[in-house]
C-alpha cells in the first residue's frame, strides 16, 4: 500500500488506531485527491512519528482511516526560537514556511519599534506551518506564537536561553557565531532595522550575542533563512 498524500493530525496514532479527520481535510482527499478505500495514507501528529494509514471510509462526512504501520520515527527540532518583526504578508508567511522545514521549534512574531506590518492572523501562520512539516516530511510542527512586544519579551527573557541578535549595523564586520549547544533564539529586526535603544537594550543582555550575516544587508526573509542556517550549521542538528 502506497500513500501519496500526506497529513498532520490532532489525534493520537498508533498500530491499530482510528483517526479521524477535519471537515478539510476529508474533502481535500475525497474530493481533490479522490482518494478510495484501501487507498493510504501518511499521518504524524507531532508526538508519534510517522504512520501509514489505510482509507477504510471513503466519506467526506464521516471518514475513517486505520494505521497500519510506522514509516518513520518521531524526529523533534533542536530547542530553538525563531524571533521575527512580521513583514507584508507573503513574506512573514515565507518566514513562517521556512522556519518550520528549517527546524525551529517555536516562531514567535515580535513587534519593535520601527516593525511597520498588518496585523498578524496567528491561525494563518499556524496553517502554513502545518503544510510545510506536511510537505517536507517532517514530524514536527513549530508553535506560532501570538505577537508580543519586544521589549516585553525581553523583560521576561529566560536566563538559560541564549539569544542570537542579527545586527544589521555590523553588516561586513567579522561577528560570528560562538556560544555552546542549549536552548537558543534568533532574533530578526524589521525593515528599518531596530532602534538605538533596542540595540543598547540586547547589548546589555548577557545572553545576548551579536552577530554579522555577511558583506551585504540583508532582506528580513532572506535574513530569516540565513540565520537559521548559520544556528543549524553550528550548534543544531544540521552538524
Amino acid at each position: 500500500m502506497k500513500a501519496k498524500v500526506r497529513l498532520h493530525v490532532d489525534h493520537p496514532l498508533g498500530a491499530g488506531q482510528t483517526v479521524g479527520l477535519s471537515r478539510e481535510q476529508a474533502h481535500y482527499l475525497f474530493a481533490v485527491m479522490r482518494l478510495e478505500v484501501g487507498e493510504g495514507v501518511l499521518l504524524f501528529n507531532g508526538e508519534a512519528g510517522e504512520w501509514l494509514a489505510e482509507v477504510i471510509v471513503a466519506n467526506k462526512r464521516n471518514p475513517v482511516l486505520v494505521c497500519r504501520e510506522q514509516t518513520g520515527p518521531q524526529v523533534s527540532p533542536p530547542d530553538l526560537w525563531l524571533l521575527f518583526a512580521p513583514i507584508k504578508k507573503a513574506r512573514t508567511d515565507f518566514i513562517v514556511e521556512k522556519a518550520a522545514e528549517m527546524g525551529a521549534r517555536r516562531i514567535v512574531p515580535v513587534l519593535t519599534e520601527f516593525t511597520n506590518a498588518e496585523r498578524v492572523k496567528v491561525d494563518r501562520l499556524q496553517a502554513h506551518a502545518v503544510e510545510a512539516a506536511e510537505q517536507c516530511g517532517g514530524t514536527f510542527v513549530p508553535e506560532v506564537a501570538e505577537p508580543v512586544k519586544l521589549a516585553a519579551l525581553l523583560d521576561a527573557w529566560p536566563k538559560e536561553r541564549s539569544l542570537m541578535f542579527c545586527n544589521e549595523a555590523l553588516v561586513g564586520e567579522d561577528r560570528k557565531l560562538g556560544g555552546a549547544p542549549g536552548p537558543w533564539a534568533v532574533l530578526i529586526g524589521p525593515e528599518g532595522g531596530f532602534s538605538d535603544t533596542e540595540r543598547s537594550r540586547l547589548a546589555a543582555m548577557p545572553q545576548a550575542q551579536a552577530v554579522s550575516l555577511g558583506p551585504r544587508i540583508l532582506r528580513a526573509d532572506t535574513a530569516a533563512v540565513a540565520a537559521l542556517t548559520l544556528w543549524q550549521t553550528t550548534h543544531g542538528d544540521w552538524q
